[in-house]
């Protein structure tokens, strides 16, 4: 009887075979007789590491595919968020950063075979997992639902029916983990993950390392999971990965390349060294106002009027933030409680009467302020999206005011909602508007500062340091470089890649909106290094030996 064929499955591993010259003479084959993959018709084992496109400028794809490649790696392997590339239902943008062509053509140039993994749904520690928030304009909708008659031993019995042989591979190979605000910056040891991928490739298993490099959550792109409470993830996606956040070798990187040395043929020629870093401050930020002042500028269509709140998705605001508004019917002469019902704040709520800030309300954390105020003051609440949460079953995590506010016994109603548009506010209004306003001398919560500066010579990465400041959103010449939440940590610096700042002597432009309080000195540093591990809370902190877990090591897998 003649050996079964084996089966092909091209889609499956993508060398990119339609970029090169001899492509229909390629193949890639799952040869499950003899438990291995076949490439070109020769027994064939990928050591593969995760980078995302989305968290990396696209001018420093090449580096760091190159890095990877170096590294002993023959496959880069890369989720396709279904949100960073359909911002509205049939509106898709695949330029600049979202060129996903141009990464797969930086991937072949580094002489990297591609797993591509589009989703729809991907985790990634990535806002709603990838999905589109504009699915949640539906608000009965179910996401990332399934057949509930999940039997686990009847679904491996099938796998086994159809797929009794194959090669052995880790999909998900954990280098590192992620952080969280508010607990410790995670680590994995570099023993423990080089002794992980020996034995596995001493068994001829194929790896994907997860992360190879992590690179960072710009803008308001960071997910978040809920472990007894909500926890959003921190802006740099660092991971303790091979590849820094920044790009550069770690001790991880030299190690793990030495065990890859002793399995197959890596590229010859040392690694490129880290990149130029530069330090210099502190620099004076100068109050620019109070984000109230800006708000013709920030929602210049005017609010969306309701009796009661709207969530973001009713008023089709996908990330960042929108003011809420009403006016007292009535005087409140003594400190009265005010609280959302239901843990309706999500995710932070920062509070104002008449323009002077009250405090904040955070999702799980603070429930209650108390406030007084006369007949038709001014009540604003600008409610900040923190990130949806990126794992788990129908997580329909929508953002806003969820509930009305209660005021004493008195349901507050006749609402203003006002979705901002920060982003363009920065880029493109900042720079007319400014110049003809008089700045304000006393900040009260929600306030923007800025400062320009030059760089002499062709400068360097950089990682921007706020001492004494609270929590925010920073821009680096309009491009929104991520939040900051100094007093929580762990992560109190931003990473600055090099790309963004003009050198030379040309005048860089950066703009803080401080969310709480600021220092008495507003003043801002940048760093030659990181500082990702102020905090000493409960962490996720991972010696694994090769095959077994500490009992003491919570090791609660979010997915990816």
């Amino acid at each position: 009887m003649a050996p079964k064929k084996p089966l092909r499955l091209p889609v499956l591993l993508l060398p990119l075979l339609t970029l090169l010259p001899q492509a229909d003479t390629r193949s890639f084959v799952v040869d499950r007789e003899n438990d291995r993959f076949l490439l070109d018709g020769a027994p064939f084992r990928y050591v593969s590491g995760s980078l995302h496109y989305f968290r990396v400028p696209r001018v420093l794809w090449a580096d760091r595919l190159f890095k990877m490649r170096m590294s002993g790696l023959n496959t880069v392997q890369f989720y396709v968020p279904w949100n960073y590339h359909e911002p509205e239902p049939g509106v898709y943008n695949f330029n600049g950063s979202r060129d996903l062509f141009a990464f797969l053509n930086e991937a072949s140039v580094a002489n990297l075979l591609v797993i591509l993994r589009p989703g729809p749904y991907i985790c990634a520690e990535w806002d709603m997992g990838g999905l589109p928030a504009w699915l949640l304009q539906k608000p009965d909708i179910h996401l990332r639902t399934s057949d509930p008659a999940d039997n686990m031993t009847k679904i491996f019995a099938l796998l086994r029916k159809y797929e009794p042989r194959g090669p052995l591979v880790n999909s998900e190979y954990y280098t590192g983990w992620l952080d969280y605000w508010g607990q410790n910056h995670s680590t994995r040891s570099v023993l423990a993950v080089t002794t992980g991928l020996e034995n596995m490739l001493k068994l001829g298993a194929s790896v994907n390392m997860y992360m190879f490099h992590g690179g960072t959550n710009f803008g308001f792109w960071n997910g978040a999971d809920e472990k007894g409470r909500f926890l959003p993830i921190t802006t740099s996606y660092d991971y303790d990965a091979p590849i820094s956040e920044a790009g550069d070798p770690t001790p991880k990187l030299f190690a793990l390349r030495n065990v890859i040395s002793e399995f197959q043929e890596i590229p010859l020629g040392p690694l490129p060294p880290p990149s130029p870093k530069m330090m210099f401050g502190p620099l004076t930020l100068h109050l620019d106002g109070d984000l109230l002042a800006f708000l013709d500028f920030l929602c210049p269509q005017g609010p969306i009027r309701s009796i009661l709140p709207m969530s973001f998705e009713a008023v089709k605001q996908d990330r960042g933030f929108v003011l809420y508004r009403t006016y007292l019917t009535y005087t409140v002469s003594e400190p009265t409680q005010f609280w959302v019902p239901n843990n309706g704040v999500h995710d932070r709520a920062y509070v104002m009467v008449d323009g002077v800030f009250q405090g904040v309300l955070e999702r799980n954390m603070k429930h209650q302020l108390f406030l007084m105020g006369k007949v038709g003051a001014k009540v604003d609440i600008l409610l900040e999206n923190m990130g949806r949460l990126s794992f788990g079953s129908n997580s329909s995590d929508f953002k806003g005011l969820l509930e009305p506010p209660i005021l004493g016994q008195t349901v507050l109603t006749q609402w203003l909602m006002f979705p901002l548009k920060v982003d363009k506010l920065v880029k493109w209004w900042f720079p007319l508007q400014l110049m003809k306003r008089s700045r304000p001398q006393v900040p009260s919560g929600p306030t923007f500062y800025s400062t320009t500066f030059p760089i002499l010579g062709e400068g360097g990465d950089t990682f921007l340091f706020l001492p004494g400041w609270t929590k925010g959103q920073v821009w680096i010449n309009g491009f929104n470089l991520g939040r900051y939440w100094t007093k929580r940590g762990p992560q109190e610096t931003l990473y600055v890649p090099r790309p963004l700042l003009l050198s030379g002597g040309a005048l860089n432009k950066i703009t803080v909106l401080e969310l709480e309080n600021v220092p008495p000195q507003p003043q801002i540093q940048f760093l030659d290094r990181p500082i990702l591990n102020s905090t000493l809370h409960k962490t996720y902190i991972y010696s694994l030996s090769a095959d077994t877990q500490s009992a003491f090591e919570p090791m609660e897998l979010s997915g990816h």
